[in-house]
């Protein structure tokens, strides 16, 4: 499975307006981030959900013992761009920790069963992060 040119034909897809093949684009964001080694910006369609003012992404990896390489890329550099719907805007990347992380991640496994499978499969703590919209 090229996991890389299914990535580029969602975007492709979602940036078109259209349906999103075996997705729904109402539950579905771009994230560019900065490559921490190249300096390129790299786009990866995910899943995410609000947080009050806020949009979480999980770090899951479905399960894998590492992080994927975009949560690496924005821990280096925590600017980003979000791509959600009609909009496209920057934020800043922050993982949640503490009180905060424990209610959102209770909740995005109550909502997605599969997180707590993705949870069972790793000695990690899986990372949500919290893009918070930059205001200018």
């Amino acid at each position: 499975m090229d996991i890389q040119a299914i990535n580029r034909t969602v975007i492709t897809q979602f940036r078109a307006g259209g349906p999103v093949d075996g997705m729904n684009p109402d539950g579905l964001l771009l994230l560019t981030t900065v490559g921490r080694r190249t300096g390129l910006r790299r786009t990866t369609p995910m899943m995410f959900e609000r947080d009050a003012d806020d949009l979480l992404v999980i770090a899951s990896n479905v399960g894998a013992l590492r992080h994927p390489d975009w949560y690496f890329n924005l821990v280096q550099e925590p600017h980003v761009k979000v791509e959600v719907g009609l909009e496209e805007f920057e934020a800043v990347a922050e993982t949640t920790t503490g009180a905060r992380r424990e209610r959102v991640w209770s909740m995005l496994k109550e909502r997605y069963p599969f997180f707590a499978e993705h949870e069972a499969k790793t000695t990690r703590t899986i990372p949500v992060v919290a893009l918070t919209r930059v205001t200018r």
